[in-house]
């Protein structure tokens, strides 16, 4: 092709991967993180909306880029996306998604992404990435039963009247900060990579390494750690319900920004095959990766907010702080071995795990049979569609 045609191309694709990124901020990254927040009224569902535009995509941008290099490289072997082919993969996973936004379902992205470039890229003649299709079906299949779990396991734990909560809710704190201290971040790491908080910082504080361990990075954790924790137990010894929210809103302040990074290298991961030839930089597309998720949180996500936070199950504080947690973790674990996950899995199995600490209160049974029906089938369809859709096109 010509570099006008080049040019053209890559615009097409693009606007698909705008419709992409608008579906997954109207559906996933948009309308999970806050769910639970406002499900516990300590957020109104159009004030999640805009906040969670604005995390998701600073998220895109400082985090996005490892599961942007996985979906555009490491989803096929032995051949390099098209052009069309990223076109008809990302339409298609649009499509579903957005059907399941308006239809009040949260689609699986990360299930409908997946397929279809995987779809696309056999009908291309490309090999099938075993060992990244393990990696990517361990954490699915573990992600309910893990973040269920420790939701549950947390639940209880702010319900049992034998540990002191706000003790025991500062702790915590804690553990996010423990978190936050080793997440990396574009602007802390090489150019080619990222680096955490800690492990950046760390070493500068003089300390040697003891048993092959950094101690500057290890003091360095626990001491964000410890403010962390301190920060919410004095918040909590003023005012115990004002401090709930509070640390409510900035788990889901973590999970959003953690969504953008996770969520926005589905929609424009299948474009990393075709930069080479138009020499535009990645950070271009995080940034308009980004801007997609925020245009789709800001005029798609309250609808999902509201269906998830009262559809899935009635949400007090204590159940939303034990749903946020394992999700803002499994998120960040994602991010950092760029695997593609789904924020609607996520995020729903936490919400039931919490759910059942109460006895069962609240969770619909009837909606997460059809839920894990939508993920399921989702995965297959659109495997089916991309790989039949470019098929019927190279035929003519």
């Amino acid at each position: 092709m010509t570099g006008i045609e080049t040019i053209l191309t890559f615009i097409v694709a693009a606007i698909a991967s705008l419709f992409m990124t608008w579906a997954i901020g109207a559906g996933s990254s948009g309308s999970t993180p806050f769910a639970p927040a406002v499900g516990a009224n300590a957020i109104s569902v159009m004030r999640a909306g805009l906040i969670v535009g604005v995390l998701g995509f600073l998220g895109a941008v400082l985090q996005g880029a490892n599961v942007t290099e996985a979906v555009g490289a490491e989803l096929i072997g032995g051949v390099t996306l098209s052009a069309t082919a990223a076109i008809i993969g990302l339409i298609t996973a649009a499509v579903l998604v957005a059907i399941g936004v308006f239809a009040g379902y949260p689609i699986a992205t990360a299930f409908t992404v997946t397929g279809a470039i995987v779809g696309v890229g056999i009908a291309m003649g490309g090999d099938p990435a075993w060992v990244k299709y393990g990696e990517i079906l361990t954490l699915w299949t573990l992600t309910p039963f893990v973040g269920g779990g420790i939701a549950y396991a947390t639940a209880r734990l702010l319900r049992d009247e034998s540990i002191p909560e706000r003790l025991l809710t500062a702790g915590l704190a804690g553990i996010i900060g423990v978190i936050i201290a080793n997440i990396g971040f574009a602007f802390l790491g090489p150019s080619d990579g990222q680096g955490s908080v800690a492990g950046t910082l760390g070493p500068g504080l003089g300390f040697s390494t003891l048993f092959g361990f950094d101690v500057g990075r290890i003091v360095l954790t626990l001491a964000i750690a410890a403010i962390a924790a301190a920060l919410l137990w004095l918040d909590l010894g003023r005012n115990r319900e004002v401090g709930q929210r509070h640390f409510l809103l900035v788990l889901g302040a973590l999970v959003a920004f953690s969504a953008g990074g996770s969520q926005v290298g589905l929609a424009i991961g299948p474009l990393v095959p075709l930069i080479g030839e138009t020499s535009i930089p990645l950070i271009a597309l995080l940034v308009g990766g980004g801007f997609g998720l925020l245009l789709g949180s800001w005029t798609g996500a309250p609808r999902m907010i509201k269906a998830i936070a009262q559809d899935y199950a009635s949400m007090g504080p204590r159940r939303s702080i034990a749903a946020l947690i394992p999700s803002f973790a499994i998120a960040q674990v994602a991010v950092a071995f760029g695997i593609p996950v789904s924020f609607n899995q996520i995020i729903v199995s936490a919400i039931v795990g919490s759910g059942l600490a109460a006895g069962d209160a609240g969770v619909s049974q009837k909606k997460m049979v059809y839920t894990v029906l939508a993920w399921i089938g989702s995965l297959i369809l659109s495997f089916v569609i991309a790989f039949g859709v470019y098929s019927l096109i190279t035929l003519f």
